[in-house]
């Protein structure tokens, strides 16, 4: 819901009844992730997708009948066995689909989410959206780091929900958990959906350079937070990258440690190292590359990669360490450009992200989600 959650706080806050479905479970080759919502407000507009445009007229319907009668449904689409084009997936995946009614009474914790994402705070919303009791249905408890708001419906439920909660908000994880009716961990009968929302994740970009004006860009786009750091004051200015959220003008090493002691990097932090100058990325990947960290790449030939081996290699990196340094930087798609140098790095950091080999989806078989 995160890419509605300012949508809804809208018509929430101007009094309005919307529906929301929201993926909570896929299966297979399913085109979205679960927290992908999509919004039907009152007057029929429409915010937000759920598959990439397969099922979304039938979401639209529910919509429509879950704001008007106020009861929630899970649905389950799929390929259609008539017709694959009729309220089904023609990609071949599964999903699972939780449709409600959103308004002040129905969830007056919506102010609360909305401060704690904005403010960068991690907190997640646990939704009941199965149990044998229907009234239990739709019950939701936000859940924080260190505090809850809400409940679902028994003390026993909450606590045995929280505490998974927060081990899912730890590594921004999204999904359903199964318990027994009242909270029994080896018990059947409650779904629980959890929505985490987290801070974006965070794309350092070091060295001021064209090639990170293009970096940061893509960065954004993507959906992180993106630094750019350099030591040179004359270069790392607003005014060269106004598509980054700040500009610092540090050593990278010094920035980059000080930033890890104070917690503000982990482990789904991108590094992008693009200076290729050793008295500035050598010092860098000694820190870069002892942290546990989502990506670090670093630009230039491989004669320059072979050196940088050898400098670090001479500064005390083991093998292990030195494996996780995605160097020269990129996939291999021929790119000339600032521009296709960093669609390259993005889609390197992608593969690795979730997997990927890199290869042409027209020469494979099988799966295009995985």
């Amino acid at each position: 819901m995160h890419d509605v959650l300012d949508e809804v706080h809208r018509r929430w806050a101007a009094g309005e009844t919307i529906g929301l479905g929201t993926v909570v479970a896929t299966f297979s080759s399913a085109p979205r992730a679960p927290g992908a919502a999509m919004v039907v407000a009152e007057d029929g507009t429409v915010t937000g997708s759920v598959s990439g445009g397969c099922v979304e007229g039938a979401v639209y319907e529910l919509a429509q009948q879950v704001m008007a009668d106020g009861e929630p449904v899970l649905q389950r689409f799929g390929v259609s066995d008539d017709d694959a084009f009729a309220v089904g997936l023609t990609c071949g995946g599964i999903i699972d689909i939780y449709t409600e009614r959103i308004d002040r009474e129905s969830m007056p914790e919506l102010p609360l989410v909305v401060a704690s994402v904005h403010s960068g705070e991690p907190v997640a919303v646990a939704t009941v959206v199965e149990h044998p009791d229907p009234d239990r249905v739709g019950r939701r408890l936000i859940v924080w780091t260190d505090r809850q708001s809400g409940g679902l419906g028994s003390d026993r439920a909450d606590d045995a929900v929280a505490d998974d909660v927060r081990g899912l908000l730890a590594t921004g994880r999204t999904e359903v958990l199964h318990y027994g009716p009242e909270g029994q961990r080896r018990g059947e009968g409650m779904a629980v959906f959890v929505n985490s929302f987290e801070p974006p994740p965070r794309l350092l970009v070091f060295g001021a350079i064209d090639f990170a004006s293009a970096m940061a860009g893509l960065g954004s786009y993507l959906g992180y937070q993106v630094t750019v750091c350099d030591a040179r004051p004359v270069f790392a200015t607003t005014t060269r990258f106004p598509q980054a959220d700040e500009v610092v003008v540090d050593w990278p090493h010094r920035y980059l440690r000080a930033e890890a002691d104070a917690g503000r990097i982990d482990r789904r932090t991108v590094v992008t190292v693009l200076t290729h100058d050793p008295k500035f990325d050598v010092p860098l990947l000694e820190v870069a590359l002892r942290l546990d960290l989502g990506y670090v790449g670093a630009m230039g030939s491989r004669r320059t990669h072979d050196d940088r081996v050898k400098r670090l290699q001479e500064a005390g990196l083991s093998e292990a360490e030195l494996s996780r340094l995605a160097s020269p930087i990129g996939l291999d798609l021929g790119a000339r450009t600032p521009e296709e140098t960093a669609v390259s790095i993005a889609a390197e950091i992608i593969a690795l992200r979730w997997g990927g080999g890199g290869s042409r989806l027209a020469e494979l078989d099988g799966r295009i989600h995985g």
